[in-house]
């Protein structure tokens, strides 16, 4: 007869259900919370996006005045004799401001003048500037141009500016609102695509301001330092794998290498800063020095991805073309690097947009400079567009804050453009052994 303290025992295959039951509710929380992490990165990426996008967007429009202008023989070639030197130094405000007046003839007053001048960016002149050098037969005749508006009134018609807040509230003052009101009213203000916006240099004015210069800065940032770490990365990954000797020395090279890859980037900036600059006397602020740089950066990210690439190539390989009677250095340059090489340029192509977006470093090379002008080579003082998103997130006007955020987007459209690359040149080439 079985007893009562058998009977009340569990049996073991009860405690093997109530074991797995245990250890599937584990994995079915596990899932979950796994799950529920990934949703939440996916929901702050979403928002991230979604705020640069809706600050950001509306960079890539420009608010624009039409205006009839004449252009006055008196003020733009008193002489009549086309000399290009007086055509550039006639004073082509002056003709978008009689304009202005005789829009507006019942505005009289020094006060308001100012103020109906304002409604124009100080890049009007430059624009009927280039009209006339264009074709000089304008000269005497009148002619609807469309004329860049002021950062103000762009926001105001954006839609960043409220029109029924107080007066004191607003940075559109009452008269020039009903100014900007009329002018709408006759269909004299409109926004066009910003076309500035990416052939413009930096400006202290936010209508004006564009990222050409910055994109440049970047190019050739980024081709010297492709050009510089490539070579050295892949010489250095195909020699520590498959030429060195295994010693202390090669150890210890191989720890320093995998410990400068976690270094933060600012200490390159000041290496630079001191190597680079004070020592050797590299040019500062230019996109030579920025290479340098972000050389030192990257190079051990590229090695480290040239070095898996290589060991993921079957020693078949090797051993097949050494059987053939092909030299160690034929083996590798003719067999085992082409079928590396996709692995390599992936393992570039990351570590070149890790490059793209990085400041610190920059910074400490003195390419955060106002720079105007558009770099013409390697050598001219230039900035980068993670720079200029910085110093514009700087800048106390409104108008700044949309140009920041389509900067933003500008960049991060080139880091995934980049990083789409690398995905593609891994599935395209990757090899299944």
């Amino acid at each position: 007869m079985n007893s009562p303290i058998a009977a009340a025992r569990p049996r073991a295959i009860d405690r093997v259900n109530q074991s797995l039951k245990r250890r599937y509710a584990a994995e079915r929380r596990f899932r979950f919370l796994g799950a529920s992490a990934v949703v939440i990165g996916l929901l702050f990426v979403t928002i991230l996006f979604v705020d640069i996008i809706g600050k950001g967007y509306t960079a890539f429009w420009q608010t624009s005045i039409q205006l009839s202008i004449y252009f006055d023989p008196e003020v733009i070639d008193p002489s009549g004799e086309r000399d290009p030197q007086e055509l550039r130094r006639a004073d082509y405000q002056k003709l978008a401001r009689d304009a202005l007046r005789a829009e507006f003839p019942e505005v009289q007053r020094r006060q308001e003048l100012r103020e109906l001048y304002g409604l124009l960016s100080t890049g009007v002149a430059q624009q009927l500037a280039e009209r006339v050098r264009a074709n000089p037969e304008r000269i005497g005749t009148t002619e609807a141009v469309w004329l860049l508006a002021d950062d103000d009134v762009d926001m105001l018609i954006k839609g960043k500016i409220d029109r029924d807040l107080p007066e004191s509230d607003r940075r559109v003052k009452d008269r020039p609102l009903a100014w900007i009101e009329a002018l709408e009213a006759k269909g004299a203000i409109e926004k066009h695509f910003n076309t500035p916006f990416f052939s413009n240099g930096t400006s202290r004015e936010p209508e004006l301001a564009g990222i050409a210069g910055a994109l440049m800065g970047s190019f050739y940032t980024l081709l010297l330092t492709l050009l510089f770490s490539f070579p050295i990365a892949v010489a250095t990954a195909v020699y520590l794998e498959e030429f060195a000797p295994k010693n202390r020395w090669t150890d210890l090279i191989e720890v320093n290498i995998n410990n400068l890859a976690a270094v933060p980037s600012i200490v390159f900036g000041l290496l630079g800063l001191a190597v680079f600059i004070n020592f050797f006397g590299v040019p500062r602020s230019t996109p030579l020095v920025g290479a340098l740089v972000l050389t030192l950066m990257t190079l051990p990210t590229i090695i480290i991805a040239s070095r898996a690439a290589l060991k993921s190539v079957p020693p078949s390989i090797r051993e097949a073309a050494l059987g053939v009677g092909a030299s160690p250095l034929q083996t590798q340059f003719h067999h085992v690097l082409p079928l590396a090489m996709p692995g390599m340029l992936t393992g570039t192509i990351i570590g070149m947009a890790q490059a793209l977006g990085e400041t610190a470093p920059l910074l400490m090379i003195g390419m955060i400079a106002f720079i105007v002008d558009i770099p013409g080579g390697a050598t001219d003082a230039a900035t980068v567009l993670p720079v200029q998103i910085f110093l514009w997130a700087d800048s106390p006007e409104r108008g700044f804050v949309e140009r920041t955020s389509a900067a933003i987007m500008v960049l991060l459209a080139f880091l995934i453009a980049m990083n789409l690359t690398a995905v593609m040149l891994r599935r395209k080439f990757e090899r299944r052994w």
